[in-house]
C-alpha cells in the first residue's frame, strides 16, 4: 500500500556489550534474506570506537556500555559508518548478503550492489525501470537477487538476476488493476512468497518454487477475510517476513484494529492476531517484522506522518505470533524497519525516518542511539548489519 511512503556515526555500546557466549549457531541471518553459502560465523560481537561524524550529520550520542543487556561490562561500541552511493534515491529494499556484500534497492528504479563493504557501488538498475518503486529486494548471494516494485495494476512487478545484476529478467507483471504488491521473502533459495494487498477481501499471495524465475497465485481459502480498509505498507521490505522452511507472517495497518498474520505452511493457511500497535487510522499499524526463529518475533510500527505521536510502537512475541505484547518502554516514535543482531538472543535494531532504537532484552525495552533517518536495516551471519534510507543513504555498522 501507498505509493507515496516517504548521522555518518551510530554509537551502539549495546550491541558491543552483548556476550560471544549468547552465539546461537541456529539462529538465521534476518528474515527473508537467506545468507550466502560459506559464509562463516563470526566468534563474537564485534566491538569498535565510534567513527566521526560526517560534516553537517550531528555525532551519535554514547550510551553507557550494558545497559539492559544485565552484564555491567564497559566496551567501545560498533558504529555505523555511511557509504556514499552516488545517488539521491530512497532506499526501502535492503539484502544484507555479508560484510562486503550488500543490495539496495529504491525509488526511479535503482538497483545498487557493493561487494566491497560500500567503498564503492555499481549501479545494476534494470534497463527502463526509471518508472518503476523497488520497495523490497531479497539476495541469495553477490550474484543472485530478486527485487519487487510496487505499484497499482502492472506496476506491480517482479524482476531477477543470477549475473550480479548485468541482465535482468521479468518474472511476474501483476495484471490485475485490483491488486498492489507490498513485499516478499524466501524461506530458502528456492521457496519465496510476494503479497499483495486486499482483492475481494482477502490478502493476494504470490508463490514461487524455483527462484523467482515463475510465479503463481495460491487459492485464498485459508486467508482470514481482512478489515474494511486494511493493508500492509511497503515501508522496509519488511510487511512480509518468514523464519525456517515454512513459518511466514504479515503485518496489518491502516484499519481500525494493527493485526499480524501467520502461516505455517508457505502461505496456504493463515491465522491472524491483534497486534498492540494502534490502529484505527489509514497511516497507522505494523509496517515492519523481525523473526530470530519460528517463535521469537518483534514488530515496529507506528503513525508514519512527520510530527504524529507513535506510542506504543513496538512490540515482542514469544509464541510464534500467536500472542503479541506491547514493549514495557516501546521504541518512542515511527519505525519502519527492524533486524535481530546476528547470534543474540536478545538484541536487535529497530530504525526510522526520526532515529535508531536497540533493545538488549528481545524487545521488552528500547533505547534511542541516534537521530539519522534511515528506513530499512538487514543483518547478515558475518555480522555485517546495513540500514538504508532516504537520499541515496546506506551505511554499515563497522568494526575497530
Amino acid at each position: 500500500m501507498w505509493a507515496g511512503l516517504g548521522a555518518a556515526a551510530l554509537t551502539l555500546t549495546s550491541i558491543a556489550a552483548v556476550p560471544a557466549a549468547s552465539a546461537a549457531p541456529g539462529v538465521p541471518a534476518a528474515p527473508g534474506v537467506p545468507a550466502a553459502p560459506g559464509v562463516p560465523a563470526a566468534p563474537g560481537v564485534p566491538a569498535a570506537p565510534g567513527v566521526p561524524a560526517a560534516p553537517g550529520v550531528p555525532a551519535a550520542s554514547t550510551l553507557p556500555a550494558g545497559d539492559g543487556a544485565g552484564d555491567g561490562a564497559r566496551a567501545s561500541a560498533p558504529s555505523w559508518s555511511l557509504k556514499p552511493t552516488g545517488t539521491d534515491a530512497r532506499f526501502r529494499g535492503l539484502a544484507a548478503v555479508s560484510r562486503s556484500t550488500a543490495w539496495a534497492a529504491g525509488s526511479k528504479g535503482t538497483v545498487l550492489r557493493t561487494t566491497d563493504g560500500g567503498a564503492s557501488w555499481r549501479d545494476v538498475s534494470p534497463p527502463g525501470a526509471g518508472a518503476l518503486e523497488f520497495r523490497d529486494v531479497e539476495a541469495f548471494d553477490g550474484r543472485r537477487a530478486v527485487v519487487l516494485a510496487i505499484g497499482e495494476g502492472d506496476a506491480s512487478r517482479v524482476l531477477r538476476t543470477t549475473d550480479g545484476g548485468a541482465t535482468w529478467t521479468e518474472s511476474f507483471r501483476n495484471a490485475d488493476p485490483r491488486a498492489f504488491y507490498d513485499c516478499m521473502t524466501f524461506f530458502d533459495r528456492r521457496h519465496g512468497l510476494a503479497m499483495s494487498d486486499p482483492v475481494d477481501g482477502r490478502y493476494r499471495i504470490l508463490s514461487t518454487a524455483d527462484g523467482g524465475r515463475s510465479w503463481r497465485v495460491l487459492p485464498d481459502k485459508g486467508m482470514p477475510a481482512a478489515q474494511q480498509g486494511e493493508s500492509a505498507f511497503a515501508a522496509s521490505g519488511q510487511c512480509l517476513v518468514s523464519s525456517g522452511p515454512r513459518d511466514v507472517w504479515l503485518a496489518t495497518g491502516g484499519a481500525a484494529r494493527a493485526r499480524v498474520l501467520h502461516s505455517a505452511d508457505r502461505g496456504r493457511t493463515w491465522t491472524v492476531t491483534d497486534a498492540p500497535i494502534p490502529g484505527g487510522d489509514p497511516a497507522r499499524g505494523v509496517f515492519g517484522l523481525a523473526f530470530r526463529d519460528r517463535a521469537h518475533g518483534i514488530a515496529v510500527g507506528g503513525d508514519y506522518r512527520a510530527g504524529e505521536q507513535s506510542p506504543r510502537a513496538s512490540a515482542l512475541t514469544r509464541d510464534g505470533g500467536r500472542t503479541w505484547q506491547p514493549s514495557a518502554r516501546p521504541a518512542p516514535a515511527y519505525r519502519s524497519g527492524v533486524a535481530w543482531f546476528p547470534y543474540s538472543r536478545d538484541t536487535a535494531l529497530a530504525v526510522g525516518p526520526t532515529g535508531t532504537d536497540v533493545t538488549t532484552d528481545s524487545g521488552r525495552t528500547w533505547r534511542t542511539v541516534d537521530g539519522g533517518s534511515y528506513d530499512t536495516v538487514d543483518c547478515a551471519r558475518d555480522l555485517g548489519c546495513w540500514a538504508a534510507g532516504e537520499k541515496g543513504r546506506v551505511a554499515r555498522l563497522e568494526r575497530g
